[in-house]
């Protein structure tokens, strides 16, 4: 299928439009509340191992990889930005991790993390898996973005395959938000509404993310690579730990190997 038609529309725009999918594919694995009101143990923590899996493989296939490219076609020292922006976008999510009031699910209110506050539970859940999606956004954003300045296929197509990854692995975590919350006692309707709310910040996180790299060229090895730090950070401190409750760790092991595998044949397929 040719893509090369989309390379005539602006990167933001492209970087917009990706992070709407990956929001709506939220949304759509949130809507699973209104069919099942709880969720099996060993499925959920399949779809966490999924979900790890899959930002596992994107960090380094359609992150650091491109960024290490990137600086040997400048003749740099390739090691630098991605080192760099690696570990900043790890010490970013580990700075918001630490002011930003949330709540991991199946805790009590006292073991809220980030700043104290009086929020509603409600509200501290669905901070915490805004967490999440924080990263993914800006990395697909970043991706879009990174277009203005090499617009050809190959590239396009990577971005396409990130966002496609994304998306995949969004459905499942819409699934493990939503249906939760309505096992802690909230109705269908407001499940689902805070299960897709908690995807909204990708299509913000995105723009931004495009935007950054559009107006200062030299960061875009370094934005990349701060998108994957991002991630990773993500997948340590949350993803695998809450994968990994329970007797039936091999399952989210399983899970993550098959999300690795799947964001790796997309990205080396597609781009």
């Amino acid at each position: 299928m040719n893509i090369d038609w989309l390379l005539n529309y602006n990167p933001v725009l492209l970087a917009f439009g990706a992070t709407l999918f990956t929001w709506s594919i939220t949304a759509l694995g949130s809507s699973m509340v209104f069919f099942f009101k709880t969720i099996n143990k060993k499925i959920l923590n399949s779809m966490l191992g999924f979900a790890a899996g899959v930002m596992i493989a994107a960090s380094f296939w359609s992150l650091l990889q491109p960024a290490i490219e990137m600086s040997e076609q400048k003749g740099s020292l390739s090691w630098v930005p991605a080192v760099i922006g690696f570990l900043s976008g790890g010490a970013f999510l580990l700075l918001v991790d630490k002011l930003l009031p949330h709540l991991h699910m199946g805790l009590s209110t006292d073991k809220a993390e980030g700043v104290k506050t009086s929020w509603q539970r409600s509200v501290l859940l669905v901070l915490a898996i805004t967490l999440h999606n924080i990263p993914e956004g800006l990395a697909v954003g970043v991706a879009f973005g990174a277009l203005a300045n090499n617009p050809d296929s190959g590239m396009l197509a990577g971005a396409i395959a990130l966002a496609v990854g994304i998306g995949l692995q969004n459905f499942p975590e819409g699934a493990a938000v939503s249906i939760p919350l309505r096992r802690e006692g909230f109705s269908r309707w407001k499940a689902f509404n805070y299960g897709q709310l908690s995807g909204i910040v990708e299509p913000i996180a995105g723009l931004f993310g495009a935007y950054l790299v559009l107006s200062i060229t030299p960061l875009l090895p370094y934005a990349l690579s701060f998108a994957a730090g991002a991630m990773i950070f993500v997948v340590v401190e949350e993803l695998i730990p809450e994968s990994q409750t329970g007797n039936e760790t091999d399952l989210s092991t399983v899970g993550a190997m098959l999300g690795f595998a799947t964001m790796m044949l997309l990205d080396v397929a597609l781009g």
